[in-house]
């Protein structure tokens, strides 16, 4: 059973790797490491998750001695060696359960019957367009930041979402296809 919200679990995950991290810091790494290219984590959730994290007493925050230019101290986050179990089974359960797939475009294709087959593949191509486009901006990200050099987690964050594009390209293409063997009859 999920006790964390993905917002949550990100940072928890973050915060073990890193051993000591500000939110600074962790935006940052959220944003090199591409995690919004596929959950929504903006900067005020992140904020707020780590918040909640430390009210569940998952993590535990003190001032740096890190002290760079004018301002407040940075607050350093750790985790606790309860938030490291809840951790742990967190990512069993992730690794070992499905994922809902994207509900709104099942509900497309549910509908396909209520528009036009010339509106369904242009609605199509443009999808497959915006996931080609996508897919090139993940691959630079996985290659700017060292590619086959990184971390086999760090890895598995950027060719997991690419595998799944590159299947879905293939089932637009096929489906597009099959509209246009429709249209020709």
């Amino acid at each position: 059973m999920n006790q964390l919200t993905t917002v949550e679990l990100v940072l928890l995950q973050i915060i073990a790797e890193s051993e000591r991290m500000s939110g600074y810091e962790i935006n940052k790494l959220i944003e090199l490491r591409g995690y919004r290219e596929w959950t929504k984590i903006g900067t005020t959730s992140i904020y707020a998750g780590l918040q909640k994290l430390k009210e569940k007493r998952l993590i535990r925050s003190d001032n740096s001695d890190d002290k760079i230019g004018k301002g407040p101290l940075p607050v350093k986050f750790t985790i606790t060696e309860n938030g490291q179990q809840i951790l742990h089974n967190e990512i069993i359960d992730c690794l070992s359960s499905t994922r809902e797939r994207d509900s709104r475009f099942d509900l497309g294709l549910a509908a396909l019957p209520f528009i036009h087959k010339e509106e369904a593949k242009e609605a199509l191509r443009k999808r497959y367009d915006f996931l080609q486009e996508t897919s090139l901006q993940l691959e630079g990200k996985y290659k700017a930041q060292g590619g086959k050099k990184l971390p086999m987690h760090v890895r598995a964050l950027f060719l997991h979402p690419l595998s799944l594009i590159d299947k879905e390209l293939q089932f637009i293409d096929q489906l597009i296809s099959e509209l246009e063997g429709e249209t020709a009859k």
